[in-house]
C-alpha cells in the first residue's frame, strides 16, 4: 500500500530532457523542468526517491483543479505510469497552453 507521506525536497537539478539548469522553486518542491515541463520518474510518493524506474515523465495533458490550479499530467516513457503535479509559477506558459488542448 502506498504511503501518503510527503517529503519536501526543493533542489537545483539539470533537466535530463532539455539539459537546462533548473533552479530551486523556493516556495514548494520543484518537481519538473519549467522550460520543457518534463520530469523524472523517481518517486513512489512525493519526495521519497524510492521509484526504481527512473524514466522520463513526459507532459501529456493539463487539467484545472479548483484547489490546486493547473495540474500537469505526465506519462512515463519507460513504464507508462501516469503521474500528476501542480504547475509552478515559472512554468513555460506556451507549453502549458499546448498541453491544455491535448487529452491522454
Amino acid at each position: 500500500m502506498k504511503q501518503k507521506n510527503f517529503v519536501e525536497i526543493d533542489e537545483n537539478f539539470i533537466c535530463d530532457n532539455c539539459g537546462k539548469q533548473v533552479p530551486k522553486l523556493g516556495y514548494s518542491c520543484r518537481n519538473h523542468c519549467p522550460y520543457c515541463l518534463h520530469s523524472k520518474h523517481v518517486d513512489k510518493n512525493p519526495g521519497d526517491r524510492q521509484e526504481q524506474c527512473q524514466g522520463d515523465l513526459e507532459p501529456v495533458s493539463l487539467e484545472i483543479d479548483s484547489k490546486k490550479g493547473y495540474v500537469i499530467i505526465f506519462r512515463c516513457r519507460k513504464c507508462g505510469a501516469i503521474r500528476k503535479n501542480k504547475a509552478a509559477k515559472d512554468d513555460n506558459m506556451e507549453l502549458m497552453i499546448d498541453l491544455s488542448s491535448k487529452q491522454i
